[in-house]
């Protein structure tokens, strides 16, 4: 064996193992090993790498940062609108969406939810080919958006090549036990499903965020420069992601959930969007929850109001979703809202603070309006 063919052997086994500690961090939640430790494989793959450089193919785990910033973001067309969602705010108002949409089918039996934690963060577009990431893009106005790719690539929440688990399942018994719960759950091939999704075009949709203890070290960062704070996690996601060059989105440890898939690859539920989601090597929304009827989702709302604050991201209400995929696109659109889905938003939050000083503005016609400075909270 040539030198050249056991260093390409060694590569693919270097970019397996690392990929493979990639989803047992972001999906599974566990950590086989040390960061120093997986720093090491990556180094070693970044080395041979180096050495043959016609071995680097888009997906190897060191691909995540280009070299050159970007002098401009390209423009891209969404081939599905990227909708945004009607807001509801109590129970009333919820009841109340639960009952227009109803009239819209009347003959259906059965009316479930899932319900989702409704992340304060951005939402972007990741389009996949043969299982290889291609294309990520902002919503922008719903209709286009902005390549940033680059840019998404850093975040290590993102896989840059799907996982098969299908193929996973033969090496991993505890794999191959999460698909076969998949299948008889609901009652479905799998290899039907993860084969149409890995062979072709596949888009996945979800929210790009910082999270809380993240946001506060970035700051603590942009004190020690002398640069301005920033506001919230939101805008410090959106100001990373917009980032010309992507060194500088590397560093800020954001992260990601995805929440929707886009085309029928025979998915039937929302419910099974999220594990199918999660079996491609997505990191998974443990808060979300299928709800039987709106007082589950009642009662699950409240439940993620109670701990909002202890939460490792910032959220601003919860997402709620009619489960069955062909209702909810029976449905249709109003405007740029899915019918089937609202936002229920929570109460703004409130805080005591000082008022430092009051100064009094007059205005070009003479109007003396008072203006009180707050002590930031």
């Amino acid at each position: 064996m040539s030198d050249k063919v056991k260093v390409k052997v060694r590569i693919e086994k270097l970019r397996d193992e690392i990929n493979r500690h990639r989803y047992y961090y972001h999906v599974l939640d566990k950590q086989e090993i040390s960061e120093a430790a997986l720093d090491s494989l990556k180094h070693e793959l970044a080395k041979l790498e180096e050495r043959f450089p016609d071995l680097i193919t888009p997906d190897s785990p060191t691909q995540r940062v280009a070299g050159q910033p970007l002098d401009e973001f390209k423009k891209v067309k969404h081939r599905v609108l990227m909708m945004s969602l009607n807001d509801v705010f109590d129970a009333e108002e919820l009841e109340a969406w639960l009952k227009r949409i109803k009239k819209l089918a009347p003959q259906e039996p059965a009316w479930d939810f899932y319900s989702e934690v409704k992340l304060d963060g951005l939402a972007i577009s990741l389009v996949y080919e043969d299982g290889i990431l291609a294309q990520a893009a902002t919503r922008g106005d719903g209709q286009t958006g902005e390549d940033v790719t680059q840019n998404i690539k850093t975040i290590e929440a993102i896989p840059v090549r799907l996982t098969n688990p299908l193929e996973s399942a033969a090496k991993q018994k505890e794999l191959a036990e999460r698909v076969k719960s998949f299948e008889k759950k609901y009652q479905c091939d799998a290899s039907g499903i993860f084969n149409k999704i890995l062979s072709g075009r596949f888009e996945a949709r979800g929210e790009v965020y910082l999270a809380k203890k993240d946001f506060a070290k970035l700051n603590e960062e942009q004190e020690k420069k002398s640069e301005e704070r920033f506001a919230n996690p939101r805008n410090a996601a959106a100001g990373t992601i917009r980032q010309l060059d992507s060194k500088i989105t590397a560093g800020r440890r954001l992260s990601f959930f995805a929440y929707d898939i886009i085309g029928d690859f025979g998915q039937a539920t929302h419910e099974q969007v999220h594990e199918i989601i999660e079996l491609l090597g997505f990191p998974k929304n443990h808060w979300n929850k299928y709800c039987a009827d709106l007082e589950a989702v009642e009662k699950h709302h409240n439940e993620i109001g109670k701990m909002r604050d202890k939460l490792p991201f910032q959220i601003d209400g919860t997402v709620i979703g009619i489960n069955s995929i062909k209702l909810f696109k029976n449905l249709g659109v109003v405007g740029k809202a899915p019918r089937g889905m609202a936002a229920y938003k929570f109460p703004a939050e409130q805080a005591t603070t000082v008022v430092e000083d009051i100064i009094v503005q007059v205005g070009r016609t003479g109007a003396m309006t008072p203006v009180a400075h707050l002590k930031p909270v």
